[in-house]
């Protein structure tokens, strides 16, 4: 687990930009953003060889203890030992996630207003985080 904010009081309009190394012997990384710790807006894990999926980005959200449908986005502009930087720009109905040469979106499904709540975990290093 790595540094984990609260209070960020993210809205539509307002975009979460976060840069950081990513481990040698990388399996997957993730970054929750949400109201809370229970409460995920996007759960985004990039995977390398995780789960049974390969070089795949697989996003959901999280009420409490219950999941969503997963996503899944097979373009995957992420390298171990490489350094990654990635936005997320929050919409009324959905979070622009904007990686290196591609960009997707996923829907706001708990109708979140704030996003608040910001984490990452697994083989990744935050070096920055920055949001406008």
């Amino acid at each position: 687990q790595g540094p984990v904010c609260t209070n960020l009081g993210l809205k539509p309009g307002q975009r979460l930009t976060v840069k950081g190394k990513i481990a040698p012997n990388a399996k997957s990384f993730v970054m929750n953003l949400g109201k809370d710790a229970t409460f995920l807006g996007l759960h985004f894990n990039p995977r390398f060889d995780a789960h049974g999926d390969v070089n795949t980005i697989v996003c959901n959200s999280k009420k409490v203890e219950e999941w969503g449908a997963e996503h899944r986005e097979t373009v995957f502009p992420f390298q171990k030992g490489g350094t990654a930087e990635i936005t997320f720009g929050v919409n009324q109905n959905d979070v622009t996630v904007h990686l290196p040469g591609h960009q997707f979106t996923f829907p706001n499904r708990l109708n979140l207003s704030v996003f608040d709540y910001f984490d990452t975990q697994g083989d990744f290093t935050l070096q920055s985080l920055s949001w406008e």
